[in-house]
């Protein structure tokens, strides 16, 4: 009697118009108390009422809207409602049912007694029965009448509305509950499978056609959800150990590796890890990070840090006690490497990137330095499943990174040893072993291979002597000129080089040991713009002797070529940005044509491409300080100088030395242009996209793209380099406290024990990209504004409470150590304390 009463007051509703919350209003007046919504099915009494005719009524759809979003009715009873729906034919009905799924279908979930729970177990198990056969009709009618634009539009809203219940774990978890609580409930299930599957042949679109396959499979594989997880990997995963390494690995590859070795011990003994879990889990990183790298020189530091640095670390590790029931280390190494070579995929994956056996090159580097024994290695080794590699000719020939970097290792102490010798006399021999060092990725390889081992500062402070070294001029010719210009040259780009891809710290942490300055250290303090450094264009050190500048204007101006005897390269350098300046103005006031302009800037860069790059320097600190409508021209000089000159008359390694210059001035630009969308070179010209650049979201507020990548992060279950790069950048703009605050809000958010503790290890990693500000927030602000303010105290029960506390732990104890120690990373002394002190108050 009370269903007649319902769908009465329904139809009197819809009569007289009522909108949707006078109709709720009316109908809790008229209707007894304590009789829930659902035990009268007021869902599907709802649309029964709006599905009558062909297309649907909206005003009694919003009724049950309105009943939706004030909980009015459970999610369970629509979702029924839904699937007792059975004419697939009237397309508008079928879509508005869709849409009323979106409204809740993201956040499923039910509160109330256990079978309130089955119930929408079994509900989600009959919308899903519900879309599949929704697929199944719509490929029906497309195999009868052919293509039509309305049908594939209602086939792919349905196929869309699976794989977004079927992609999630929960969701797929609730299907399995009810297919075991009711075990014929599932066959019902697999006829739709099949009836969808022999439609699929009939969609005439292969994206489409691949998209419900995919749908299939994550409805197949709901069976299989327990079988998968009764066996588990090897190990357990220790995100902290593994979010620890692709940190040190993405941005401290410089990094000493004493500090590395303690926080790796400091994480193993907090955590009670297993050593040969642990050492897994350091593998299973690299080989991770190896993996997911960028091409080019970030490839290359990954490797160098996974075949150079890591089997360091580890050996050092071996000499701390490991407290593992007195095993012996080298047996704890050789049980790791027996637990990676289960992870097959992993070892394939990182072979088919490096097209070469990488386990077994670093099992032989292992081997080399005593970390295993000879015939462990050689059982390891026979055991690895070859999986077929890719070799194509076209990269058949191409020589492996791994190969390359441990070759590069003893060539970085020949090199440094080679340049430290008296080359006053016959600079030529030296200018030889340079020129090699800029062909194809020498450089790039050498450096990697430099910054693993430790060498990389006494590498620099090599190449700053060398620099050096072109001031002094006595009485040459026009040969011994040509030397001294491509000494100073080439030096002067390597150090460009150095500085962008691993700091500026690699040079300016350790002062150089002469009392004066040298001129590459001033010139990068005050005139080479970094991410994250705004130059003064019209600082002093831009500003030398007018003299210097009117000769150099008129000597860029004027049609003879550039003489090189007697020059002094460095006072050049300086003079370069002033008389940028002068052409800048002229041009602009008309004085001189863009003919003109360019042949100035094609004289700067034929020779000695270190003056194009101080140009470019100066004019992207000039270009920062303009409005839009007046950097057209600054730019096109910048454009004309990025553009390599071929011509005949060029200095010897001058087309290796054009290839670092562009690098160098696109890095330097890469901040400028993307502001005003314009482009440093035309699209189909230039290359990737710097690694790791301008990664913060354009228009979306950074609390958000703070919260959603720490959301991205936690389900993955582990941090790559892209994320810490993104973390680095929002640590940087929102300030210490503001960081700290709101990841401990995402860690107050879980209530699941696991979780909770999953949140805790990888908040501890991403926390040391600057523990020791952190830690003192945290310590300091975040945990007593928590504790002393009762608002916040049921936010601190336990679990999220606990994992609150084991966090602060974790970080004091690290804080402390690397303070004691003194132990600083490259990336921790480049936040400068007076900014951390103003972003944190």
């Amino acid at each position: 009697m009370k269903v007649v009463n319902l769908k009465q007051a329904i139809l009197q509703a819809w009569k007289e118009r009522w909108s949707d919350y006078q109709w709720a209003i009316n109908i809790k007046k008229n209707f007894p108390k304590g009789a829930t919504w659902d035990y009268l099915n007021l869902a599907e009494a709802l649309l029964e009422q709006a599905m009558i005719g062909p297309s649907p009524n909206p005003l009694i759809l919003s009724y049950l809207k309105y009943a939706i979003s004030s909980q009015m009715v459970s999610y369970s009873s629509v979702l029924t409602a839904i699937s007792k729906f059975e004419d697939f034919s009237r397309e508008l009905c079928v879509k508005s049912l869709l849409e009323i799924m979106d409204m809740f279908c993201h956040c499923l979930s039910c509160h109330g007694k256990a079978e309130e729970c089955m119930g929408l177990c079994r509900a989600l198990l009959g919308v899903v029965v519900w879309l599949l056969q929704g697929c199944a009709w719509y490929c029906e009618r497309l195999r009868e009448l052919g293509p039509s634009a309305s049908t594939e539009a209602s086939l792919k809203a349905c196929q869309e509305r699976l794989h977004s219940l079927m992609n999630s774990t929960k969701n797929q978890a609730l299907v399995h509950i009810a297919r075991l609580e009711d075990q014929g409930s599932w066959g019902s299930i697999e006829q739709a499978v099949l009836k969808v599957t022999d439609g699929i042949s009939s969609v005439p679109k292969q994206t489409l056609r691949t998209n419900l396959e995919e749908s299939l499979s994550l409805v197949k594989g709901i069976p299989l959800m327990l079988s998968v997880q009764s066996d588990p990997p090897p190990s357990a995963s220790f995100p902290s150990v593994h979010a620890f390494i692709m940190l040190e690995g993405t941005m401290n590859l410089t990094g000493e590796t004493q500090p590395l070795v303690e926080q790796l011990m400091m994480i193993k003994r907090m955590q009670q890890i297993p050593a040969p879990l642990f050492v897994l889990e350091i593998w299973k990183a690299c080989f991770t990070g190896l993996i997911e790298s960028p091409e080019g020189t970030e490839e290359l530091k990954w490797t160098a840090f996974t075949f150079l640095k890591i089997p360091q670390v580890l050996l050092r590790l071996k000499k701390y006690p490991q407290s593992d029931k007195g095993q012996d280390f080298m047996e704890e190494v050789n049980i790791a490497f027996q637990y990676l070579l289960k992870l097959t995929p992993l070892l394939d994956k990182a072979d088919q990137r490096c097209n070469c056996d990488c386990l077994g090159m670093l099992l032989q580097e292992c081997n080399k330095i005593g970390l295993l024994s000879d015939s462990n290695t050689t059982s390891l080794t026979s055991k690895r499943e070859f999986a077929p590699r890719l070799k194509t000719a076209e990269n058949a020939n191409i020589q492996p990174n791994p190969g390359l970097i441990l070759r590069a290792e003893p060539t970085v102490t020949n090199i440094l040893k080679t340049v430290d010798a008296d080359h006053s006399k016959s600079p030529e021999g030296l200018l030889g072993v340079l020129g090699h060092m800029l062909s194809g990725k020498s450089l790039d390889l050498l450096l990697a291979a430099a910054a693993a081992t430790g060498k990389l500062k006494s590498f620099a402070r090599k190449f700053i002597k060398l620099n050096e070294f072109p001031k002094h001029i006595i009485g040459e010719g026009s040969k011994s000129a040509s030397v001294r210009a491509l000494l100073f040259d080439i030096s002067f780009l390597m150090l460009c080089h150095v500085v962008q891809t691993y700091g500026s710290e690699v040079i300016l942490s350790d002062p150089s040991p002469s009392g004066e300055t040298p001129f590459f250290e001033t010139w990068l303090q005050t005139c080479m713009p970094e991410e994250g450094k705004t130059l003064n264009p019209d600082h002093p050190c831009f500003r030398p002797e007018p003299g210097k500048v009117e000769s150099l204007v008129t000597l860029l101006n004027s049609s003879s070529e550039m003489k090189l005897v007697q020059v002094k390269w460095h006072e050049i350098c300086l003079s370069t940005p002033a008389a940028i300046l002068e052409v800048l103005n002229a041009w602009e006031n008309g004085v001189l044509s863009v003919e003109a302009v360019q042949k100035i800037t094609d004289n700067i860069k034929g020779k000695v491409c270190s003056m194009a790059v101080c140009a470019v320097a100066w004019l992207v600190a000039h270009v920062r300080m303009l409005g839009r409508d007046e950097r057209e021209k600054p730019q096109t000089m910048i454009r004309q100088l990025v553009t390599p000159l071929y011509g005949e008359n060029t200095l010897q390694f001058y087309n290796e030395r054009v290839i670092i210059m562009s690098s160098i001035m696109e890095h330097m630009c890469a901040d400028v242009f993307p502001q005003t969308g314009a482009n440093l070179r035309p699209p189909e010209e230039g290359q990737d996209p710097i690694p790791y650049r301008n990664l913060l979201p354009t228009k979306e507020p950074i609390h958000k793209a703070l919260s959603k990548q720490f959301q991205a992060v936690l389900r993955k279950g582990w941090v790559d380099s892209r994320a810490l790069h993104l973390f680095e950048s929002l640590l940087n703009m929102g300030g210490v406290f503001w960081f700290t605050n709101n990841l401990v809000k995402e860690l107050l958010k879980e209530t699941r024990q696991e979780w909770a503790n999953r949140v805790v290890q990888l908040l501890y990693s991403i926390f040391c990209l600057d523990i020791q500000q952190i830690s003192l927030t945290l310590l300091g602000t975040i945990l007593p504004n928590l504790l002393t303010d009762s608002a916040h105290w049921h936010r601190l029960a336990d679990p999220p409470g606990k994992a609150l506390a084991k966090l602060s732990v974790w970080c004091a104890l690290s804080s402390y150590s690397s303070h004691h120690k003194g132990s600083f990373s490259a990336r921790q002394r480049r936040r400068q304390r007076e900014d951390i002190e103003v972003t944190s108050t």
